[in-house]
């Protein structure tokens, strides 16, 4: 939860946070303390409004109080601010970016990497810029994460999506089934390699690649090669989880449906470009293809990142060669 203030047409500073979408609720917390106590509250109201905690301007962070700040003036500045927000598209998180936050929660120390730097980094020493769908990229994180930690306790392999045209099997170049075949497979393919030998050597850790449900249900006029990379990489992973395991390592993959991304969003505007129609009939389209989704709405970066804390913990020590589906029951058989 982060943080933010507002300032009013009064001029008056509101501290706030922020979670969910939909009908606005105000959760209003005393005049000493912050609205992060309502941390424990927030998740169940966010699955359905957007969740408005505010300090009554205590804490340091809002205006102390003053005299003569009655319930009107409240009424007033919290009309402003659930105004302004209604106006602000909700941050959506990556995938790779929830996890990364989840485990530093929970107090791992993390280095991420992607192709391009995220515009808020906590630390410099903790990322590595590089494009690991190509094996120099591989070689660039492996060198610079065994020179910062010596060697990992959990690798986990988030890269997915692919840049391949719609339009089923025959719009697919040889070019086009390479490079998905290199971001799905070939980057978990690599980083175990290089990463496996010390944890061998240690004879503990936990392995974690990131498939999809389209490993078994594949959009053959816009993901057919996405989908078949991902059925490879959970196969591949089977394969190792049984190779591992007597010598202390557990390999376990995790298939998301359905998820918001920023990468789900690029993809629906790709496909509403190609349908010559809106985001949301391509945003629900999408959900239609799928076989539609008995909870209603796509799954959270943030939901996937509980899962794989759990999976990379103790609490899930006899948890080894299995697949986690979590998709809102959009598979429809058992």
């Amino acid at each position: 939860m982060q943080r933010k203030t507002f300032k009013t047409s009064d001029g008056a500073q509101m501290s706030y946070i922020s979670a969910g979408e939909g009908k606005p609720i105000v959760m209003l917390h005393g005049w000493s303390q912050s609205a992060e106590q309502f941390k424990y509250q927030i998740p169940a109201f966010a699955e359905h409004y957007r969740v408005i905690p505010v300090d009554l301007r205590g804490h340091g962070e809002s205006e102390k109080v003053s005299f003569g700040y009655r319930i009107s003036r409240l009424s007033k500045d919290l009309q402003e601010l659930i105004g302004a927000l209604q106006l602000e598209k909700p941050h959506l998180l990556g995938m790779g970016e929830a996890i990364v936050k989840r485990l530093r929660q929970a107090g791992a120390t993390v280095i991420a990497t992607a192709r391009s730097k995220p515009n808020e980094l906590r630390s410099l020493d903790l990322f590595i810029q590089s494009d690991i769908s190509t094996p120099g990229g591989v070689e660039k994180v492996v060198k610079e994460v065994l020179a910062r930690l010596g060697g990992v306790d959990i690798p986990i392999n988030n890269v997915g999506g692919s840049s391949a045209p719609s339009g089923g099997a025959l719009a697919l170049t040889d070019d086009d089934w390479q490079q998905t075949f290199n971001a799905n497979l070939f980057t978990a393919v690599r980083l175990d390699r290089a990463f496996l030998p010390k944890m061998l050597e240690q004879g503990s850790g936990v392995i974690i690649h990131i498939s999809s449900i389209q490993r078994t249900l594949p959009l053959y006029d816009a993901t057919l090669a996405y989908a078949a990379a991902k059925a490879a990489l959970t196969n591949y992973s089977k394969g190792l989880s049984n190779e591992v395991a007597p010598r202390g390592v557990r390999v376990n993959t995790v298939a998301p449906g359905f998820i918001e991304t920023t990468a789900a969003t690029e993809l629906i505007k790709r496909l509403a470009e190609n349908a010559g129609t809106d985001f949301d009939t391509a945003r629900l389209g999408l959900m239609d293809s799928l076989g539609g989704i008995p909870m209603g709405r796509p799954g959270r970066p943030e939901e996937v990142a509980e899962l794989v804390a759990f999976l990379v913990s103790d609490r899930a020590s006899y948890i080894n060669g299995a697949e986690y589906v979590i998709d809102g029951g959009t598979i429809p058989t058992v």
